[in-house]
């Protein structure tokens, strides 16, 4: 009786595990809508998971579907029923070689539990083309495609209204021929013209009027004072009243100046009144005031007419030092312009070393190889069966390598490449195809590992440290990754530069996959470079 009890128990839990398995085998379902297409044509790829509303779902992503390729992946449609969420998530595939193709099993996370979609199997059918009436052409070559320069006439643009705009301050405030002020204008005048100009302004000025003879002296008396100290007597407007008189005299003696004794004798009557005036505050009347201004009017006059002509000579020597000044204001300017651009160049320098570094500064101004590349435009493809996924400064070239017809029936090689090991960075893509289908085994690993440093000894490479360990994508594809450094053979025959290498390889049942990477030492740009790349690396993950 126990024993009948125990079997009955035995049954209802083996029966309630298989309901349990049911219902989780039940969350996840897959379909196509269509098992026949034609190349190139897209069928959706359908995901149905119901879930729990706490549950957290994860849907494949990338080139998961190989040997199709995934062309759009849609937006989860999500619909709540009572306390689950019903999940539907569709993908576009396509396929561009007739055959029989089978969609591997995809996974899905839901929590902490991770199920599996059915295989599929999709059918690819040729599409049919007429040859007498469509002709047929052998394969185009590769053709160099010109980079494109859209963000080049904006830097050339910028620099050149920098440019302009220095250059128009210098001009304007440096160059530019200013408009004269009034008191420039008078300072331009001759001696002579300036004088009588200054004379018809003190008689435009309220002095006499307000009985301030003391300015109004002190005015007339600079007047004749700055003119005899221009034309006669370089000290005049600070000799005293005697002592200019008695230069007067000693140049009249002397046949220097042609002045009367009447004229130095006016000329001292109206300095030592002005005198009194200034000092001893004596107070002449008015009318005396005016006929002194008169007076001072005439003797400007007889002193220009007292003068000696200049001679041809004096009147060279005059043409020589004003060519001089203006040479010198010139010299000036020049060296003003030079001062301001040097200037301007360091404190640019300057800003922009301190915010950016200078080494950075200086490697954009005058060019680093390395710099431009990281700062290029990216490209980011797959390449080779099946696909590696990798971003790079430049698209890479796929190379055909030579290589035995015994060894050319066992593996298909394709190989892309920028680059080679005498240049500062070289990349190397490379897929490699067995035709026994058998699994690659560590030996063979090893084997492929050893091949490729004897390929680079035999090409000069010295002196190569190795280091393995495990490396993994950021999709999460496993492989191995052998780096280290080694001395790379230079431009130069016979010298060497220290550089580093990393190897990447990855293999799925008869399928070996390699980047090869190698880079010089010390090179920062790089070293940035290199990091972007590996962190690019993507490729389909091997299901156990």
């Amino acid at each position: 009786m126990i024993n009948l009890k125990t079997n009955r128990m035995s049954i209802c839990f083996v029966f309630a595990l298989c309901l349990v398995s049911i219902n989780l085998n039940a969350q996840v379902t897959s379909s196509i809508d269509s098992t026949t297409i034609k190349i190139g044509e897209q069928i959706t790829f359908k995901v149905k998971v119901e879930a729990d509303t706490t549950d957290l779902v994860v849907f494949p992503e990338g080139q998961t579907f190989t040997p199709l390729e995934m062309i759009e992946s849609y937006k989860v449609d999500t619909t709540k029923t009572n306390a689950k969420y019903e999940l539907i998530k569709r993908y576009g595939l396509t396929q561009f070689d007739s055959g029989t193709y089978t969609i591997p099993k995809q996974k899905i996370i839901i929590g902490s539990k991770t199920f599996f979609t059915d295989s599929l199997q999709v059918e690819v059918s040729n599409i049919q083309v007429d040859t007498t009436k469509q002709g047929l052409y052998d394969i185009k070559p590769f053709m160099e495609v010109e980079k494109s320069s859209s963000n080049l006439w904006l830097i050339i643009l910028g620099i050149l209204l920098a440019v302009i705009c220095v250059a128009f301050l210098l001009y304007w405030f440096i160059w530019r021929k200013k408009p004269l002020t009034e008191e420039a204008k008078i300072a331009m005048l001759p001696p002579y013209d300036r004088a009588k100009l200054a004379l018809k302004k003190l008689d435009e000025s309220t002095y006499l009027q307000n009985a301030e003879l003391k300015d109004y002296y002190s005015e007339l008396t600079f007047i004749i004072r700055k003119y005899l100290d221009e034309k006669v007597y370089d000290k005049a407007l600070e000799s005293t009243t005697d002592e200019l008189i008695s230069r007067l005299n000693l140049l009249k003696d002397a046949n220097q100046i042609e002045l009367s004794k009447d004229d130095i004798r006016n000329l001292e009557t109206i300095l030592k009144r002005a005198d009194l005036v200034k000092f001893a505050k004596s107070a002449p009347d008015i009318e005396l005031a005016k006929l002194d201004r008169n007076t001072i009017d005439i003797e400007i006059d007889h002193v220009k007419e007292a003068l000696p002509e200049p001679s041809e000579e004096e009147k060279l020597l005059n043409q020589q030092y004003k060519e001089e000044q203006e040479r010198k204001k010139k010299r000036k300017k020049v060296l003003l312009t030079v001062f301001i651009s040097v200037f301007l160049l360091l404190a640019t320098f300057v800003g922009f070393g301190i915010k950016y570094g200078f080494t950075y500064v200086k490697d954009t101004i005058i060019g680093h190889e390395s710099k431009e590349l990281l700062e290029g435009d990216w490209v980011r493809s797959e390449y080779g069966v099946p696909p590696i996924t990798i971003s790079t400064p430049k698209v890479l070239k796929r190379i055909e390598i030579d290589l035995p017809e015994e060894i050319k029936a066992q593996v298909n090689i394709t190989t892309f490449a920028y680059g080679s090991l005498l240049e500062r960075l070289n990349i190397v893509v490379s897929t490699s195809v067995f035709n026994n289908k058998e699994k690659i085994n560590e030996d063979q690993i090893q084997s492929i590992i050893d091949g490729n440093f004897k390929t680079w000894e035999s090409q000069g490479v010295t002196n190569i440290i190795t280091k393995n360990e495990q490396f993994i994508t950021p999709n999460a594809a496993e492989g191995l990754k052998i780096h280290g450094t080694a001395n790379f053979p230079a431009l130069v025959p016979g010298e060497y530069e220290s550089g580093n290498y990393a190897l990447f390889l990855f293999t799925a049942d008869n399928i070996v996959q390699q980047i090869i990477l190698t880079w010089k030492e010390n090179d920062a740009y790089s070293e940035q470079i290199i990091e972007r790349i590996i962190n690019s690396i993507e490729l389909k993950k091997a299901e156990e």
